[in-house]
């Protein structure tokens, strides 16, 4: 059924049948209770779908009726969640029975039963129903309110209940609080029972009680409530109240167009009969009327009610005001719409100038927005077009400028053509604005209505065509703008945004500039219109200065820009800004290079480069990059070694990888921009004097490993420019790129992955083993090979293990993809891997010169966690599928005592809970190696069952069961089952005390040295070279903190204080 949710009529036809068959179900009384149930929830279903006002009339309602859908009730209990469907459906069943045009007492019968008891009568019975299930919280209390307008407006029932209806109403209502869940599911029953009986009963009987019930909602303050739901239905029961205080009456004010039916507007087809239409019967001879004081309580309370937080609450008070507005005099109603007005001051947040255009919808949609304030309506609507506020790093508005064009629409079909002639053009404009260039596709679909050249801009910018932003930006906008003028009057308009304290604003009018000054370029130079020419020499003549300080400035200002769209504004100011004004001003500047771009320009944008900001860095950065060749000739050498220097790390800008990163775009841009010379001079072009430092820069980022909160912030560097460099080179002069810089570039390639290989066309020189590379990645395969997917890509780059230029760096990227975190990725490297070492395990050779690149590797990133960790976990499950069972054939072989060695080092003082853990996994797998080597790993695993950390010892103890249920004949089988019982009896996350006597038994046990615990050196023990009294530690510590002195003489005595 949910697929007719959007046009749920269409189930119109079929809605009898449906029902008929469903209650044939309920009314069997051989029907066992789950169908019954079953039969009730289809219902619900289709009520669901359907809605319930539709579906209520298609319900059985004779009086036969009434007592077996009442008499259902009483199997049904109000506290079973699993039937609530049932309740819900017999609820709006039970709505409609009791709407029989009969008497219900004359259902009664006699009252007195043959037992002399009394039975409750029909009436009662039905109230009852009705109070109990308006507290539960399920569904059918919402249906409990809908029987109860039914029930309690009927003739004979509101003479004798519905006074004590409402006492207990609003007796509950006191009584409970909003504070606590229970307290808020009853309101929210009584609160949709009073505005049920409000709506749908008479004025005569529901005004004796209005004041009341209006005065006991008062004090529940539900405007203080965070419950959306309780708020709405507060401001809906308010409005109901005050339509209850005015007569039910069309205001004779109004403004009215036409006729509201179609078919009467079209049968008017004289201007005569035009002529018979009024528009505006102002007579107020029948309004002097007195309107009762509750009605200034209920305006204000909607007025406040189109400032609420939630939409729905908006929603509710403008339909509110405008119903409240129809019923007033003229003058009232004009402060109404006065005191809406006041929703747009500057002053008041985003949600009270959407309830105000909310609220001028409805006046203008209902006829009561007179004419004569279209002139204050009108600006207002126009701002509220482009409402935008910013909220810290995001901006709110959107909701505020759809709703805006929905006033527009409303305004469109309330008043005449004559009415809105002086304000058609701004409003007109303003919409096209909005439809064409507005980020929220809501508010472009909201917009896309009836403009100049309408017919022809609706077929270009209709609903589906605005749903896409770059579609908008790109392309509609430029068919659009064919219907318009343009003038150049647009810069005088720009510059004095590009000036703007705001850094967004400044950075879209600054670009825009850019733009069309680029364009303006393009089209004198394409069409020899030299009047654009013109245009952009004053421009750019007479704002030098200015643009000047406009790209220094804001280059200097992008750390002040919100860090959601920095890396946006950077990009964009830096290339597109500094390249396109520069470019532009290339058809003539160039013989004005001297007057334009000084030196002292070059000497300050190379300054800014160490800059302490990282975003301005990056900024000079690519701002360099940008500029054109006849700039960059004869100082290339100088940005050279500026922006060399951005790539250099140090402690105060390890942090910078985005400056980094954006100093080797730059390097490539401006190598791309000079070109390729071989004898030429290393000031202006790339040749073979400088081509190695290029390459030394790019290839010394390869090393980068910084991380942050953002991740592996130092993957942005590797492989920078590189590719770019390269193929620049191999097009023009293959012959600059020298063996040893191809044979670093290859090992870089391979380290990563991330490039094909055999892309380069025509080849580089000088690659080490060539033919073999070929073979593993032949070209027939280079189409068809995706190096995104690691099923495809590890089996071939694990074949570069055998190769012995590309082992080491294929083994330091292989460590991190078999120990990272990616599924798929650990899967498949892993796999390759050990199909690898399943070919070379028993060749002894192979085999040793494998482990001794591999050892390397962990010795040249010892301490580095990016690589350590997980070269860890590679260790181990190496370990663990025997991949160096051929070095277990000899006692304390080279390869168990080194990585012993190197673990050892790699956890020493480490507080890494993930490092420590993948390294008793290690230890763990290295007991399979025999000789001293196995004492020396059992006491680093005795070692860490005392760590300070309780889960590292908890961790130690259960692989160490594990490991010696494995390697039994570690253990002498004399007290096998005594270690075994110590090592999963004891609980090694208790006192450090305990845990450390059980540890030194097991080393009894297994005849292991007890690790024994370091004396603290006292100064009596200090050698007399040393001064007898110990350093003071530092101040505002409350850490433990080695102080070392070294004596200064020859004896080099050095003494540890543990403070």
């Amino acid at each position: 059924m949910d697929k007719y949710q959007e046009q749920p009529h269409l189930l119109d036809p079929h809605l009898e049948w449906m029902m008929n068959l469903l209650l044939d179900i309920v009314r069997d009384n051989d029907s066992p209770p789950a169908l019954v149930h079953l039969a009730f929830k289809f219902l619900y279903i289709i009520t669901k779908v359907r809605g319930y006002k539709i579906f209520l009339g298609l319900f059985p309602h004779e009086v036969a009726d009434v007592q077996p859908v009442i008499d259902m009730f009483t199997n049904q209990n109000p506290k079973d969640h699993e039937t609530w469907e049932t309740r819900y459906v017999l609820l709006l069943w039970l709505s409609v029975t009791c709407l029989i045009p009969f008497d219900l007492s004359r259902l009664d019968g006699n009252l007195t039963s043959e037992c002399g008891q009394s039975r409750t009568s029909v009436m009662d019975r039905i109230l009852q129903i009705a109070e109990s299930y308006l507290v539960v919280s399920d569904k059918a209390r919402d249906a409990a309110a809908v029987l109860i307008s039914k029930f309690i407006t009927r003739p004979d029932v509101k003479k004798k209940k519905m006074a004590d209806f409402l006492d207990w109403t609003l007796l509950t209502l006191s009584k409970s609080s909003f504070q606590t869940m229970e307290g808020t599911i009853i309101m929210d029953g009584m609160l949709q029972a009073l505005a049920q009986v409000f709506k749908h009963g008479t004025r005569e009987s529901c005004l004796p009680y209005a004041s009341t019930v209006l005065e006991c909602l008062d004090k529940c303050k539900l405007s203080e409530s965070n419950h959306t739901l309780l708020r709405k239905l507060g401001v809906k029961l308010v409005q109901r109240l005050g339509l209850t205080f005015l007569k039910p009456r069309l205001a004779k004010w109004r403004y009215q167009r036409g006729c509201r039916s179609l078919t009467a507007n079209l049968r008017l087809s004289t201007p005569d009969e035009e002529k018979q239409i009024p528009y505006i019967l102002a007579s107020d001879s029948d309004e002097d009327y007195d309107v009762p004081e509750e009605v200034e309580n209920v305006i204000e309370q909607l007025l406040v009610g189109l400032k609420d937080k939630d939409t729905v609450v908006r929603w509710s008070a403008a339909k509110g005001i405008g119903r409240m507005t129809g019923r007033l005099p003229k003058e009232l109603a004009d402060d109404v719409v006065g005191s809406v007005l006041d929703c747009f001051s500057f002053q008041e947040t985003d949600n009270a100038w959407h309830g105000g255009c909310l609220a001028l919808a409805e006046l203008g949609r209902r006829g009561l927005l007179l004419p004569s304030r279209l002139t204050d309506v009108v600006p207002v609507i126009l701002k509220a077009l482009t409402y935008d506020e910013k909220r810290g790093a995001c901006s709110v508005g959107s909701n505020v400028r759809d709703a805006a064009c929905y006033v527009c629409w409303a305004f469109a079909r309330a008043y005449e053509p004559e009415e809105l002639k002086p304000f058609v053009n701004k409003i007109s404009s303003a919409l096209v604005i909005v439809t064409v260039f507005d980020r929220d596709v809501n508010c472009r679909r909201a917009a896309s209505g009836t403009f100049p050249h309408g017919i022809d801009i609706l077929t270009t910018a209709d609903y589906f065509a605005v749903g896409n932003r770059s579609n908008c930006f790109l392309n509609i906008s430029v068919n659009i703008a064919g219907f318009f003028l343009a003038y150049f009057a647009v810069f005088p308009k720009l510059l004095p945004l590009a000036m703007c304290s705001d850094l967004h604003t400044r950075h879209g009018a600054v670009l825009a500039c850019a733009e069309i000054t680029y364009a303006l370029y393009k089209l004198a130079t394409e069409k020899n219109r030299y009047k654009y020419i013109c245009i952009i020499f004053s421009v750019i003549f007479d704002k030098t200065s200015l643009w000047q300080w406009l790209i220094d400035d804001s280059l200097k200002s992008l750390h002040l820009i919100s860090s959601t769209s920095r890396q946006h504004v950077k990009v964009q100011f830096s290339f597109h800004t500094c390249g396109l004004l520069i470019r532009s001003s290339n058809y003539f500047l160039y013989a004005f290079s001297t007057f334009f771009f000084p030196d002292e320009l070059m000497k300050n944008y190379i300054s800014e480069l160490q800059n302490t900001e990282e975003m301005i860095r990056c900024g000079f950065s690519l701002a360099l990059g940008s500029f054109p060749s006849f700039f960059l000739k004869g100082k290339l050498k100088l940005v050279l070694e500026g922006l060399k220097a951005v790539t250099h790390i140090s402690s105060k800008d390890l942090s910078f990888a985005e400056a980094r990163r954006d100093a080797l775009k730059a390097i490539t841009k401006v190598c791309q921009t000079v070109g390729v010379k071989a004898e030429g001079s290393q000031d202006d072009v790339i040749c073979k004097e400088n081509v190695s430092q290029i390459y030394e820069t790019l290839l010394g980022c390869m090393n980068d490993y910084t991380t942050d909160s953002r991740g592996d912030v130092g993957a942005w560097l590797q492989c920078t420019g590189l590719m770019e460099l390269t193929l620049l080179l191999t097009r023009s002069q293959p012959e600059l790129i020298e063996a040893d810089v191809c044979k670093q570039i290859m090992c870089c390639l391979a380290q990563q992955s991330s490039e094909k290989i055999d892309s380069f066309d025509p080849p580089i020189p000088h690659v080490p083993y060539r033919e073999e590379l070929e073979k593993i990645f032949p070209k027939s395969e280079s189409a068809i090979l995706n190096w995104n997917a690691p099923s495809q890509a590890f089996p071939c780059i694990t074949q570069l293990l055998a190769l012995p230029a590309y082992r080491y760096h294929v083994l330091l990227g292989l460590a991190v993809s078999v120990g990272g975190l990616t599924e798929s990725t650990v899967r498949y490297s892993t796999q390759s891997l050990f199909e690898y070492m399943k070919k070379i395990q028993n060749d002894i050779q192979a085999m040793d010169s494998f482990s001794e690149t591999l050892l390397q590797v962990f010795k040249d990133n010892l301490l580095n966690d990016r690589v350590s960790v997980p070269l860890l976990k590679m260790l181990d499950q190496m370990l663990a599928n025997g991949c160096f069972d051929i070095f277990t054939t000899e006692e304390n072989h080279w390869f168990s005592l080194k990585l012993l060695s190197f673990c050892k080092e790699e956890i020493k003082k480490s507080k890494d809970i993930q490092k420590l853990r993948s390294s008793i996994a290690v230890f763990c797998g290295m007991i399979q190696f025999p000789g001293d080597v196995r004492k020396k790993v059992l006491f680093q695993l005795f070692l860490l069952l005392c760590h300070p950390f309780p889960i590292i010892r908890k961790t130690t103890a259960s692989q160490v069961y594990e490991m010696v249920l494995i390697y039994s004949d570690i253990v002498d089988p004399a007290v096998f089952d005594e270690v075994m019982t110590i090592l999963s009896d004891t609980a090694w996350d208790t006192d450090l005390h305990f845990v450390r006597g059980q540890r030194n038994y097991l080393c009894d046990l297994l005849q292991v040295p007890k690790p024994q615990l370091v004396s603290k050196v006292t100064p009596k023990l200090m050698p007399p070279c040393l001064p007898s009294k110990a350093p003071s530690p530092p101040k505002k510590t409350n850490k433990r903190h080695n102080f070392v002195l070294k004596c200064s003489f020859i004896c080099g005595h050095e003494v540890c204080f543990w403070r």
